[in-house]
């Protein structure tokens, strides 16, 4: 059996939670083959290889997005009547009335002249057309270029050969969704998608905190993610979600409820309760780990001035980030800036880190990202009876305090996103109170060995494999 795992800027170039996700899935299915279709920003930022592949991964497939070049010349394009109307239903129809065979052939023998058809007069008065329809109140040359911006990658994307696979599975929605939903129409293939995070959820986020887009365009680029992630929920015949609550979303979403299953994470929770546990001694340092990417999503600044406020009443405080911080170099900059800027001592940036190595040395763990899934630096920590101080984000709550089933009692302590204040009294309750620590790792592995065993994941995706591996689900719905 072949399964073909679609990344979005993850696996294999970026290291985090889910990257480690597919790579342990991958390792420990060794009676599969897998190829891994990835979708990178540039050849220069994703050339190298963050993970040693697993010798049953038979081939990587790489789409860059940068490789797309909007170019001021441009040779003139003509469309033909059907090639016309086949580019007008996909950037007007709602998903059901589109005709992915057609759209594909079409990028097939237009592959070379993507560009020259974005800048065409053909594709202007499509846009025209979707303009005079529902946008006349904003400027028209703007709207153009977010459109052409939208819909380039895509079609971009789309327009790479697709490899051949009993099952397809992404890992988000977004392009990856799409990829694996139209791969699954064209071979009449299953397709399994697992979401960690809400992609959809994310994007707009990202969109309503960014500069580059304004005004209602923001509405404009959310709508078209949105897009994406219904063509994923309709095509896939299976949706994996890690907790309940991602499961609404999902079903808010656009996904059918009858689709959605859930499998939380699993980790080694045997091997990792083994670690010993740090016992602190008389005037030592307490270390506080915090096992992330440096990257805004992070929010290692908050991190850095929580501690500082804590630090300032609790001297003896130390604080390891632990992560790869070369994925965003301008990121790590500024928050080795505020460092500096704030006199804050006893911070120490180790890089990516064999986390085995470092658990035994942590007394509390923290993590103030501002969007997450299931973190399973959380669950190794908690596995190690490490307790944790967590923001109110993904599954952290229901992975510190329970579901209404578990009473197993509070693994650390939830604060909310960006609130320095709390989370710095949250390292002070914590770092003052030994007691407290031991009780609450002690919960916090218990949880995790009930719960969050990684045989459980592993089995329920071998089954799902081995199932859909066997028979197409359904009809086409794309």
């Amino acid at each position: 059996m072949r399964v073909c795992i679609i990344c979005e800027g993850s696996y294999p170039y970026i290291a985090g939670g889910v990257s480690g996700w597919v790579q342990m899935l991958i390792s420990e299915h060794k009676d599969i083959e897998f190829v891994i279709w990835s979708i990178a920003t540039s050849r220069e930022e994703m050339k190298d290889y963050k993970y040693e592949l697993p010798s049953n991964i038979v081939k990587v497939k790489t789409v860059y997005l940068n490789d797309i070049k909007f170019v001021n010349k441009h040779k003139k394009i003509k469309l033909d009547t059907k090639d016309k109307a086949i580019l007008k239903t996909f950037l007007m129809e709602s998903n059901d009335k589109i005709n992915w065979e057609d759209i594909l052939q079409f990028l097939k023998i237009h592959r070379e002249r993507l560009t020259d058809i974005i800048m065409s007069k053909d594709f202007f008065d499509i846009v025209v057309e979707i303009y005079k329809n529902a946008y006349t109140r904003i400027t028209f040359s703007t709207f153009l270029w977010n459109i052409r911006s939208m819909y380039f990658p895509l079609l971009y994307i789309l327009s790479h050969e697709i490899p051949k696979a009993d099952v397809y599975h992404a890992v988000s929605t977004g392009y990856a969704g799409v990829l694996g939903g139209v791969a699954s129409h064209l071979f009449e293939k299953s397709f399994l998608l697992t979401e960690h995070g809400i992609y959809t959820r994310e994007r707009e986020e990202e969109i309503i905190k960014s500069d580059w887009v304004v005004g209602i365009y923001k509405e404009i680029w959310i709508d078209f993610f949105n897009k994406l992630s219904r063509i994923a929920y309709k095509q896939a015949d299976k949706v994996i979600s890690l907790f309940e609550t991602n499961k609404t979303l999902q079903v808010e979403l656009g996904c059918p409820l009858e689709k959605i299953r859930i499998i939380p994470n699993g980790i080694d929770a045997d091997k990792l309760s083994l670690i010993p546990r740090r016992t602190q001694q008389k005037n030592e340092f307490i270390h506080i780990g915090i096992l992330a990417r440096v990257v805004p999503i992070k929010d290692i600044k908050t991190t850095l001035l929580s501690y500082d406020i804590a630090k300032k009443q609790i001297p003896n405080l130390k604080l390891f980030i632990l992560g790869p911080y070369d994925e965003d170099l301008e990121y790590y900059k500024e928050c080795v800036a505020l460092i500096e800027e704030m006199s804050i001592e006893d911070v120490v940036f180790e890089g990516r880190v064999n986390v085995t190595d470092y658990l035994p040395k942590l007394d509390i763990m923290l993590l103030t990202s501002i969007s997450e899934g299931q973190p399973l630096a959380v669950l190794e920590g908690m596995a190690a009876g490490i307790p944790q101080i967590c923001t109110n984000v993904g599954s952290c709550m229901e992975l510190l305090y329970g579901s209404p089933s578990d009473q197993l009692g509070q693994a650390g302590i939830i604060v909310p996103v960006m609130n320095i204040n709390s989370i710095a009294n949250a390292i002070i309750s914590l770092a003052t109170n030994e007691k407290l620590r031991k009780v609450m790792g002690d919960i916090g592995c218990n949880r995790v060995m009930k719960y969050y065993q990684k045989e459980n994941f592993l089995n329920q995706y071998q089954d799902m494999y081995i199932e859909m591996g066997g028979a197409f689900h359904g009809r086409r719905r794309i």
